[in-house]
């Protein structure tokens, strides 16, 4: 039994990530990468790694991009069957491991030393497990709205095989509904908790229609059934988590608050930021924001 009053929000999380997929955004060049990832990069300066969220464009971090790539050299990371990519190697099997994997071999292969890696969602979920068990290429870490063990916020008795019956079944589910209805329910009772901003909201939708399901579906599951809690105490990368709260998740702050210091209790010096008057996507519902924790973390 799911028992905790916020399960609700990282239900729907788990189930309008699946419509936030995107086109690519515009990048000075394609770096060479394998079959699960592709990534652009742009500018110049120190290295900074930009991971998108579940069935997340790289587009997300469009912004960003326009931010940093003045002083930092930007590495924008697509994952394989998201937002319009051939889905390669990501059509069958696991895809959040396999995708950590890439991440690693394509910072080690462009001799990138310690780079900030900055991850919304699966993409803060990879940058974590780059800290535990790549240490070497993190220099720092920002996770965005991300936690250790994603089904721990559903129950608080769950474990990773425990969890695996209901993964299984949301991701069947998924993979089963009509096109149609999968794309009205995205729309119209989904994406609208995930995002404020009219702006994003368009846009998220719009991006739904592009993504391989079946490697959404699978690396929800994978997410779902991963559990990282064991490994933090062990991490030694100075790490960021940003998360938002929007009363309208219908839970109470301090209860939002609780959720995030109890999932990084054991991660040592973790610094904790909320974003106030916003859901999943910050960087779309309070940029300013987002874009002032961006600058804070790379100069910290």
């Amino acid at each position: 039994m799911y028992d905790t009053p916020f399960s609700n929000r990282f239900l729907v999380i788990f189930l309008a990530i699946l419509a936030a997929i995107g086109v690519f955004g515009g990048r000075a060049h394609a770096a060479p990468s394998s079959d699960r990832i592709t990534v652009s990069v742009s500018g110049k300066g120190p290295d900074v790694v930009l991971i998108p969220g579940l069935a997340s464009s790289g587009a997300v971090w469009d912004a960003t991009v326009k931010q940093l790539s003045a002083t930092h050299r930007v590495h924008v990371v697509q994952v394989a069957g998201f937002a319009g990519a051939p889905v390669a190697g990501n059509a069958q099997g696991p895809v959040v491991e396999p995708v950590v994997e890439a991440v690693d071999a394509y910072i080690k292969a462009n001799h990138l030393k310690a780079p900030a890696v900055i991850g919304h969602s699966m993409g803060g979920f990879t940058g974590l497990e780059l800290a535990e068990q790549h240490p070497e290429d993190v220099g720092r870490l920002l996770i965005v709205d991300s936690l250790p063990f994603f089904s721990a916020a559903m129950s608080s008795s769950v474990t990773a095989e425990s969890a695996k019956p209901r993964a299984a079944a949301l991701r069947d589910a998924v993979l089963a509904m009509d096109e149609a209805a999968f794309q009205d329910q995205q729309a119209s009772a989904v994406l609208p908790g995930m995002v404020k901003s009219p702006e994003g909201l368009k846009a998220v939708i719009a991006w739904s229609k592009t993504s391989d399901r079946g490697a959404v579906a699978r690396a929800m599951y994978d997410l779902m059934t991963t559990d990282a809690r064991a490994g933090l105490a062990g991490i030694k990368t100075p790490t960021t988590l940003l998360y938002p709260f929007d009363p309208s998740i219908g839970a109470p702050v301090a209860m939002v608050d609780g959720i995030y210091a109890k999932a990084y209790a054991d991660l040592p010096g973790v610094k904790l930021k909320r974003i106030d008057d916003s859901r999943h996507f910050i960087m779309f519902d309070q940029p300013k924001a987002f874009a002032e924790a961006v600058d804070a973390f790379l100069k910290d």
